[in-house]
């Protein structure tokens, strides 16, 4: 068996410890690849790394999501009609060039504009770019407009530009509203942030907590999608005192 994984089984062990270091499983499978060998990193790589791979699937698009993009940037100059620029916008978002994806929404977005989505784009991009005034007005216009959009993330990024605003009052109520229903990891994380921020430790270990028992009955391909919250759940939860929220 030695002589079989030899010397693929050191390889096999660097490939999975880099992406343990990236994806951050359960820390057994440290142990596994360190002590299991090749071997060990082998059923690490079949159990972990291999399903990941569908998580990867965005990488490849970005290759036509370029090509796309290059074509629109082209065809925008002859024909600047409001499609083509919230093509182009809703694809400068995917590929994380913020500006450009505010720019092209700025442009669709008129006053006779009756969508949503317009609009809860261009609060995406503002956020991403670390302006909230902006992404709270649009956002409040998304959650007027419909207040489940987007499964409630719209609501709940609503709350959270306001805490960013330092609109604590709103913020906590927009919160509570939104929370009352929406499971959405993202939402939960963030009011748990929103609360150790305005010092009450002892709720926000409560919904740190409640974003790390999702593991329980979570299938393997959704905590895959929910580590990064599960990481943040989970360093919010180191930082916070177990103690009683201050009283007011």
């Amino acid at each position: 068996m030695f002589g079989l994984f030899y010397p693929y089984g050191v390889i096999l062990q660097a490939l999975a410890i880099v992406h343990f270091v990236r994806r951050r499983p359960d820390t057994f499978w440290l142990w596994v690849i360190l002590i299991g060998g090749g071997l060990g990193a082998l059923a690490y790589i079949v159990a972990e790394v291999v399903p990941d791979v569908g998580l990867l699937r965005g990488t490849f698009h970005g290759f036509s999501r370029r090509k796309r993009i290059k074509y629109l940037e082209a065809a925008i100059i002859d024909n600047p009609s409001i499609g083509n620029y919230e093509e182009l916008g809703d694809l400068y978002l995917d590929d994380s060039k913020y500006a450009k994806a505010r720019e092209c929404f700025d442009r669709v977005i008129s006053p006779r504009t009756e969508s949503a989505d317009p609009f809860y784009r261009r609060a995406l991009a503002a956020i991403e770019l670390g302006d909230f005034q902006p992404a709270a007005e649009d956002l409040t216009k998304v959650v007027k407009m419909d207040p489940r959009y987007d499964y409630q993330r719209a609501a709940g990024l609503l709350g959270y530009t306001l805490a960013k605003l330092g609109r604590d009052e709103e913020a906590a109520a927009r919160f509570a509203e939104v929370t009352e229903t929406s499971t959405l990891s993202e939402t939960q994380y963030n009011y748990a942030a929103f609360l150790a921020a305005i010092a009450h430790p002892s709720e926000a270990r409560e919904w740190a907590e409640r974003i790390l028992a999702k593991k329980r009955t979570m299938p393997g391909y959704m905590k895959r999608r929910e580590r990064p919250w599960f990481r943040k759940a989970n360093a919010l939860l180191k930082r916070l005192p177990r103690t009683t929220d201050r009283k007011s």
